[in-house]
């Protein structure tokens, strides 16, 4: 302990020692918290490693790297700007596709022909009839301005007859004019025989015109007039498809006439 006093009073003496060479110059500003052996320097340091205070010292003035616990901040680095993020590409979108063409909804055709004035009392087709039926066949069975050609679905075979004789047998004969009807269709117009369904309805179904026939009237002149009761109906029901319309034809532009060169 009395070693160490004599350093610091040793120290002391050489500090003013040294203030006193320096021509009377005041110590650095930053620094006059402590006795500095010269001008600028850093103060005495004793073996307990503390700074010289002077009796300007202050807390604010332990500014001095060494003295006081005093450590000088490092100097601050400024960071290094962060290196820019890549410009994320965006996702290229998939082509739109063109939305498929709907398709037209099939038409729903029905056709129908009564066969009328079959001879009485008989099952057999006239060749009226059988012309007839050919040509109601092949218009559905060809395509039209509006249609394609008709895709049959089922075909209805029904046979009537007059009101003369009985009930039971116009029944029977009513049927067995379905049944050749039938069979014409198969042998004749290729018709699918899976896609027929014939009956019977006798006298059930009259057409209209045939109420003015008389009774009163001799046997000839009324089974004449109720000629079209004795009769085969035919009904085809079936689909086809709409023939699409053409698109319009774009309209031509006239052609720009040369503009007239002024006469001389």
């Amino acid at each position: 302990m009395h070693s160490a006093t004599k350093i610091t009073l040793a120290g002391v003496a050489l500090a003013t020692i040294a203030g006193c060479s320096t021509g009377g110059s005041s110590p650095d500003a930053k620094n006059q918290g402590y006795l500095q052996v010269s001008y600028g320097d850093a103060a005495v340091i004793t073996t307990q490693y503390n700074c010289v205070r002077t009796t300007e010292w202050t807390p604010a003035r332990a500014i001095v790297e060494g003295c006081d616990g005093y450590v000088k901040p490092a100097p601050k680095v400024a960071p290094k700007p962060a290196a820019p993020k890549p410009e994320a590409k965006p996702e290229a979108k998939p082509e739109a596709k063109p939305a498929p063409a709907k398709k037209p909804d099939p038409l729903n055709i029905t056709e129908k022909i009564e066969l009328q004035n079959i001879p009485f009392d008989k099952a057999e087709l006239t060749e009226d009839n059988k012309k007839e039926l050919k040509e109601m066949l092949a218009d559905l069975r060809k395509a039209n301005k509006g249609r394609s050609a008709v895709t049959f679905g089922a075909v209805v075979v029904t046979g009537h007859t007059d009101r003369l004789g009985t009930l039971p047998y116009n029944m029977k004969l009513s049927e067995r004019r379905a049944v050749v009807a039938k069979d014409h269709l198969v042998s004749a117009e290729q018709v699918d025989p899976k896609l027929i369904f014939w009956e019977g309805k006798g006298p059930k179904q009259p057409i209209p015109v045939t109420k003015f026939c008389d009774n009163k009237m001799n046997r000839k002149q009324l089974i004449e007039c109720l000629g079209p009761n004795r009769r085969v109906t035919v009904e085809v029901v079936g689909t086809a498809m709409p023939t699409p319309k053409p698109a319009p034809k774009p309209e031509a532009k006239p052609e720009a006439k040369p503009e007239a060169k002024p006469k001389p």
